[in-house]
């Protein structure tokens, strides 16, 4: 028995080859741009995104985080008790990727995960009495892909060298054992509240809304960072990301890893009293910050 990310980079709909795969295993497989089947895999998407996709692609589209969601994402429901994630949006009568372009993938230099990884799944699991997680793999194989008749065979290893995709796993691996904890926990860390959910939406995806709340006033009353370590969350989107992942798991875990002021219950106690008053006068207010759960 184990609990499993629901983070698995198979495409819609792909027919799986049911077999776990270590970095050591080979595969057959190649996708290059003179194979008749090039950009057949984009032509019908349904791409979960993480944390350091979302940096990546609005970086590279030149947008803020709020003009990356609104305009190429759509939100979903990881599990039973709605966890947020977050897909790429495409139009309600075209399944293609909205960055597909006539030469190709437009953002291949910052494409997501599951797009580097492609035709391999990748699935985050902990087992049963396991106190770490790991990944295991599993080859995708898709009618219209030829690449698997492609005469070159490779490691596992080698694949996610070849492909950049040892960063990317590395930069969200804080925030896959966040989600595997919440599956792990069950029923009995209760029903998670509205806004735990959108704190989890803000630490996760909009990173610019999470500088802001970091900068903000209310976060300085509460959390005690050393200068050494508040100074790079201004300009440092990765560092900001990597804070978020410890600020999730110390809000909605208990995992203390954030130092916080002496005073910083009482404080989040008045603030807290204001906000349940707020929210009974106008109950589609905006969050304002982790403080409040």
């Amino acid at each position: 028995m184990s609990d499993t990310s629901p983070l698995e980079n198979i495409p819609y709909q792909s027919p799986l080859k049911p077999v776990e795969l270590s970095l050591e295993d080979t595969i057959q497989f190649r996708c290059h741009k003179d194979i008749a089947c090039f950009n057949e895999c984009c032509k019908r998407i349904d791409i979960l995104l993480t944390p350091y996709d979302i940096l990546r692609l609005k970086k590279h589209l030149k947008m803020s985080s709020n003009e990356f969601l609104a305009q190429y994402t759509v939100p979903y429901e990881m599990d039973q008790q709605g966890m947020p994630g977050v897909k790429i949006r495409t139009a309600d009568d075209n399944p293609a990727c909205p960055f597909l372009g006539e030469n190709g993938c437009s953002v291949y230099e910052d494409r997501p995960t599951v797009c580097r990884y492609y035709a391999l799944g990748l699935m985050s699991m902990r087992k049963e009495k396991s106190l770490t997680d790991e990944n295991a793999y599993f080859l995708v194989k898709e009618d219209h892909c030829l690449g698997h008749n492609e005469s070159r065979t490779i490691t596992i290893g080698d694949y996610r060298q070849e492909q950049c995709v040892e960063q990317y796993d590395e930069i969200n691996r804080e925030w896959r054992q966040l989600i595997l904890k919440k599956r792990s926990s069950g029923p009995a860390v209760g029903t998670p509240s509205v806004r735990s959910h959108q704190f989890f939406f803000l630490g996760s995806y909009n990173l610019d809304g999470l500088r802001d709340f970091v900068l903000s006033a209310g976060f300085s009353e509460i959390y005690n960072l050393s200068t050494e370590e508040f100074e790079p969350l201004k300009t440092d989107d990765v560092a900001l990301l990597k804070f978020g992942f410890r600020l999730l798991k110390q809000v909605l875990f208990g995992e203390m890893s954030i130092p916080m002021k002496a005073d910083a219950t009482q404080t989040r106690a008045h603030r807290r009293r204001d906000q349940i008053k707020a929210d009974a006068e106008d109950p589609n207010r905006n969050y304002e910050g982790p403080e409040v759960i």
